[in-house]
This record gives C-alpha cells, sequence and structure tokens, in this order.
C-alpha cells in the first residue's frame, strides 16, 4: 500500500528534513498542550519550544487553524491504529464495562490531555468555531464520526437499539470527563463504583426494549 505524500501548506511535496520538521512541531505541540497552563494553546509558543519560526509553522500548516487541524488528524490517524479493546462476547455488560474502561484509562494519556485543552481554548459556538477554525472544525467532526465508528464496531452483533446507541455514544465522553476530574477535587466520591454505576446504567438502559 503506497501513502499519499505530505505536503506542505502550499501544496508542495515535503522533503525528508520537511517532513522531521512537521512531526518535531506536532510532538512539542502535544507536550505543550497536554501540559497546559495559559500560553499552552499558543502556536507561537510551539514554534520557540521546537526551535524553528513563525513561518516555519506557515509553511508546514498555513496558519494556527491548519496546525490545530494536524494535531487533531495526527492524534485520530494514530488511535485509529488501534482497535478499541472490546471482548468478543454477546454480554452485552462486558462491551459496556470494556468501553468505558478504555475511555478511563485514554484520558490520563497526554495524547488525550492535549487535545481536550485545545478544545476547551476553542470557540463555544459551532457557527463561530466554523468560521474561524474551518480546517479544526472539519477534524473535529471527522472525530464525532470516529468515535460514531467505534461504538457501532463495539457493540457489533448485539440486538443493540441503534437510537440508544447514539444517545450513549454523545452521553459518554462528557460522564467520562466528569468523573475523571472529580478526582482532583476535595471529594469523597469513590470513582471506582461510580464507573460501576455507569456500566450498570448503561447496560440497563440499552437492554430495555422501548425508547
Amino acid at each position: 500500500m503506497t501513502l499519499d505524500p505530505v505536503l506542505s501548506a502550499k501544496g508542495t511535496r515535503l522533503n525528508k528534513r520537511g517532513l522531521e520538521t512537521r512531526q518535531s512541531l506536532l510532538a512539542v505541540a502535544r507536550r505543550c498542550l497536554a501540559a497546559g497552563g495559559p500560553d499552552a494553546v499558543s502556536a507561537s509558543l510551539i514554534a520557540r519550544e521546537a526551535g524553528v519560526t513563525w513561518g516555519t509553522v506557515q509553511h508546514q500548516f498555513g496558519d494556527v487553524d491548519g496546525l490545530w487541524a494536524a494535531l487533531l488528524e495526527d492524534v485520530l490517524g494514530e488511535g485509529a491504529a488501534t482497535a478499541l479493546p472490546v471482548p468478543a462476547s454477546a454480554d452485552l455488560g462486558k462491551r459496556v464495562e470494556a468501553v468505558i474502561g478504555s475511555l478511563w484509562a485514554a484520558m490520563d494519556l497526554p495524547a488525550f490531555r492535549a487535545i481536550h485543552n485545545l478544545r476547551q481554548a476553542l470557540p463555544r459556538s459551532r457557527d463561530e468555531l466554523e468560521a474561524t477554525y474551518p480546517l479544526t472544525a472539519a477534524a473535529i467532526v471527522r472525530w464525532d464520526e470516529s468515535w460514531r465508528s467505534t461504538m457501532e464496531q463495539a457493540f457489533a452483533g448485539l440486538a443493540v437499539d441503534p437510537v440508544k446507541l447514539e444517545r450513549v455514544r454523545s452521553l459518554l465522553p462528557g460522564a467520562m470527563r466528569g468523573l475523571h476530574s472529580e478526582q482532583y477535587l476535595s471529594s469523597y466520591t469513590d470513582l471506582a463504583e461510580a464507573r460501576r454505576g455507569l456500566v450498570e446504567a448503561v447496560t440497563s438502559y440499552l437492554e430495555k426494549g422501548n425508547r
């Protein structure tokens, strides 16, 4: 299988050095965004940390919109190469538990923290996001499509209502982020029990025949 050539923002094919610069910038962007802080979502900071000029960033990505879109695509491509470890079981509860467990583990990964911090800094309004960062918005749409496909594959072969599965697909990322953030608060919540409750609730919801 022949991979498509990686192009600069101007459409020229990147040579070996250009590819190395691109990957270095994306790696630095991940690191800066994962670390968080007030300056984390700064393309200028990323350029300085990578030891390149803003002109190099423009050559590679065009602008900050192109940089964020490329980062999203890079992380998405990395995740797409790894299948969600869901057991080939007819037990719905085990499938739900595997999905929730995988999401929980992913939230501690630097790539997840980087994307989370990036998306927190982007405009909340969909119209504003698409107008200001059209490439980034399109990449987020592809993330959403990939997550939908992942959920469909995770429950393939089971008699699960597709409407309910779509609702669960929309619910889980936010629910998991909420539980995950709870561990950083002064709290007496037993997070293991909370996740168990979420598994049981989602399983019960998907098992019921009526919407």
